[in-house]
């Protein structure tokens, strides 16, 4: 499998209940887990996260991002989620304020900032959102931040400047003549990006 310059693989769970489309399971976790190296991160836009997450993490996912709105205790998801031997994140929704994640920040290594509504590929980006990556990095959070939707060439660079450290595209990448080529100058923009952040602002490393 060529993994076209990418540094993650990340896999959209949909269940048809918490967000209204329905796609991959463990099984596919378990097929890319045979074809690749790469780290494989389950976003799972689930009702149950905590439920399905030791399938995937059985699968050979190396993280699980569950979303905040999902749970009703998230540290203890996060907790249970975590002992399954995977890395976690957490996700939020565009209309989520950033406090949500407040009682499960320090249990929590990503935090997945969704930059349109969840569940179908190919929206339009939501700008405002990235006030929320802005936020955390103000505050001196070390962990990563990501985001997810509507993420491209024409807006990368300005994403990473403001202090999302991970890219998650789809259609930029699946829907371009040159998958690989696309994802290299995503990297190249995202490098951009970041260079020029504030310098007192954490820089987390890859994990």
């Amino acid at each position: 499998m060529e993994d076209a310059g990418a540094d993650w693989i990340h896999l959209d769970v949909m269940d048809f209940h918490f967000v209204p489309n329905l796609t991959v399971g463990p099984m596919v976790a378990a097929s890319l887990r045979k074809e690749t190296s790469l780290p494989i991160d389950a976003h799972l836009m689930v009702t149950d996260p905590v439920g399905l997450a030791r399938p995937f993490a059985e699968a050979g996912a190396d993280w699980i991002t569950f979303h905040v709105e999902a749970v009703e205790d998230p540290v203890r998801a996060a907790r249970e989620i975590g002992a399954m031997g995977v890395k976690v994140g957490v996700s939020l929704k565009p209309g989520t304020p950033l406090e949500a994640l407040e009682p499960c920040l320090a249990e929590v290594e990503l935090v997945l900032v969704m930059s349109v509504e969840p569940g179908f590929g190919g929206q339009k980006w939501m700008g405002e959102t990235l006030e929320k990556a802005r936020a955390l990095k103000k505050r001196g959070w070390e962990g990563l931040v990501a985001m997810d939707g509507g993420v491209g060439e024409d807006n990368a660079e300005r994403i990473a400047e403001g202090g999302v450290d991970v890219l998650v595209a789809g259609s930029a990448v699946f829907g371009a003549p040159d998958p690989a080529g696309a994802v290299a100058r995503l990297g190249e923009l995202g490098r951009r990006g970041a260079a020029r952040r504030p310098s007192h602002w954490p820089r987390p490393l890859k994990k």
